[in-house]
């Protein structure tokens, strides 16, 4: 594929003018099985290109590890888009913002005491260009320059909006260079911030969803001559726990999509197909109220969360039509999608009777965070001994996020960081009692001040005003369920705290459905090791996505973490999802 060009009168390939029109599809927010599927539909909407974060903290979980396997293949990614005849816009942060965990850092950076991120901090740019030295020598071949697919690269994200450091974003362009990327670089802000975002030699973008002709004039005028592109436009948005689902109207998004065009200007359409936030991947936002991202990532797309065309699908390929060629072939149609019914799951294991099975603890004056156990995802259990019985108070300076407490493992709260609260009162029934905390992280913050955002027991932790002083720490690592502790001894029994259920589908021919949890309160699903991703009561989002290549014939292993005490046993897979109301 040839070399992309920013000339005075637009973007050229090949010496002739060229217009990207692209969307955006995350590989890490799809089965990679369904990779082709997913690009096939982009071509046939009309898009010559595709555009992708890179998740940092997905590649590399831990320090000095990278990983480019399975579901982070993006060799394999990059490879079926040219497949399919797609260019590639590549976004490889080391920020995405993205509504993911930490915006795409990983969490191992935040163990450093006063680390600053997104900044000319040395430890913070050293990491960062370690980073680009495992992740960009594979993709070499991929460039554009080599005959690859990627047309430029994105330095960093909406900068802008987070800083001035302009030391910093050059820092980072040189990185890129140093590692061997020869094609354009550009960089992305909202209009308001494209001045503070934008970088010397390198073409600015804006992201915005309306307003089109205010958002073009703001990259005009700081840019007179070039290409006008707009990288992010935004077509729907991200739902939150204890929100509504958000919709957009398809003619009034397909309108601005037109204006766009007509004006002459690139696009990449935010989102194309959003996908899903499996396991524990979500991000979260945090203006004065903490509000985690819910599961589904399907952002009222093109395509919904199962891949499927959406009115809106139509609507934006009749406008694409207008202003460019699109293949002569017909709509793609839904992919089949099956009930497979009830299932009845057991109680397998509690979690704290389990925690020894789980995870070491490790012994401190203070509840250690997630950080400083090098524990990236999911949950950490303190415990400590309260020596004296009769009334009790505990009180937690931050709460990082939703802390479960038990007294000799029988529940006697929850403090929630959404809620403000720092405070519970309970009853101490003998010397020596067991105090355990069970805190979830529900989401590293992913945008604006409160990006370090560490997680666990923070600050002063006390009881009746004094702190206990020998506490166990322990990281849970749930990414291998596989290893899950069983042994109940009486499966009959209903669990008073967390604990694992287990069940079994069987299934003739594998296909994408909907895991419902009617009457379970919060938790986590997995099927046949799979990490579907959290559930949660409140909504809106009530069923999570599996899929097809998830199954497999014969007995499929459905295990699902509920946090507390349900009594249900029962999950159903359906043929529809229920991402909840659109309306408050």
């Amino acid at each position: 594929m040839p070399l992309l060009e920013i000339a005075d009168d637009g973007f050229r390939l090949d010496a002739r003018p060229f217009r990207i029109v692209s969307g955006a599809l995350h590989y890490f927010r799809v089965h990679p099985e369904q990779w082709a599927d997913r690009l096939h539909k982009a071509r046939l909407l009309g898009l010559n290109t595709v555009e992708t974060y890179v998740p940092w903290n997905l590649h590399a979980p831990h320090r000095g590890e990278f990983r480019l396997d399975g579901g982070l293949d993006l060799p394999r990614f990059l490879d079926t888009a040219a497949a399919e005849g797609l260019h590639v816009l590549l976004r490889p942060g080391p920020y995405i913002c993205a509504e993911w965990e930490g915006g795409g850092l990983p969490s191992w950076l935040l163990a450093e005491e006063g680390i600053v991120l997104r900044s000319s901090d040395p430890r913070f740019l050293r990491e960062a260009d370690a980073y680009f030295g495992s992740l960009l020598p594979p993709l070499r071949p991929y460039l554009g320059s080599n005959g690859g697919p990627i047309l430029a690269l994105q330095v960093e994200n909406e900068y802008g909006a987070h800083g001035d450091d302009t030391a910093y974003l050059a820092e980072l362009a040189a990185m890129l260079r140093r590692h061997g990327v020869d094609v354009p670089l550009f960089t992305c802000d909202q209009p308001a911030d494209l001045v503070r975002g934008s970088l010397d030699g390198v073409l600015p973008t804006a992201s915005f969803g309306s307003r089109v002709a205010a958002g073009l004039a703001a990259l005009r005028e700081l840019r007179p001559r070039g290409p006008l592109m707009c990288t992010e436009f935004w077509i729907g948005w991200f739902d939150r726990w204890g929100g509504v689902h958000t919709r957009r109207d398809p003619a009034d998004a397909a309108a601005d999509l037109d204006r766009l065009l007509a004006a002459g200007a690139s696009v990449n359409i935010y989102m194309f197909h959003g996908g899903t936030n499996f396991g524990f991947t979500n991000g979260a936002n945090d203006k004065g109220t903490y509000r985690p991202t819910v599961t589904s990532y399907d952002y009222d797309a093109l395509l919904d969360e199962a891949g499927d065309p959406t009115p809106k699908y139509a609507a934006f390929r009749e406008v694409i039509a207008r202003h460019t060629a699109v293949p002569a072939e017909p709509l793609p149609p839904a992919s089949p999608k099956a009930a497979f019914g009830p299932v009845e799951l057991s109680p397998t294991a509690g979690l704290l009777e389990q925690a020894d099975a789980l995870g070491t603890p490790v012994t401190a004056d203070r509840p250690l965070t997630m950080e400083e156990l090098g524990h990236p995802f999911g949950f950490v259990l303190h415990e400590t001994e309260l020596p004296t019985p009769g009334p009790a108070v505990l009180h937690v300076e931050r709460v990082r996020d939703r802390a479960q407490v038990f007294v000799d493992g029988q529940p006697v709260g929850v403090l929630e960081r959404e809620n403000h609260e720092h405070t519970l009162a309970f009853t101490v029934p003998r010397p020596g009692a067991r105090l355990a905390v069970l805190v979830e992280n529900q989401g590293r913050v992913n945008y604006g001040s409160g990006l370090h955002d560490r997680k666990g027991l923070l600050g002063r932790t006390t009881v009746n005003g004094t702190p206990p002083t020998a506490w166990r720490s322990r990281a849970l690592p749930l990414d291998r369920p596989d290893a899950f502790p069983h042994g109940f001894a009486d499966p009959a029994r209903h669990p008073v705290g967390p604990a694992f259920h287990h069940g079994v589908l069987t299934v003739d021919e594998p296909a994408d459905t909907f895991l419902h949890l009617d009457g379970w309160t919060k938790g986590v699903a997995w099927i046949n090791g799979f990490a579907l991703g959290r559930y949660w009561s409140r909504g809106p989002q009530r069923s999570l996505y599996v899929p097809g290549p998830a199954l497999r014939p014969g007995p499929n292993e459905i295990t699902v973490l509920e946090l507390h005490a349900t009594a249900t046993r029962r999950v159903h897979l359906r043929d529809t999802p229920d991402l909840g109301p659109t309306e408050e």
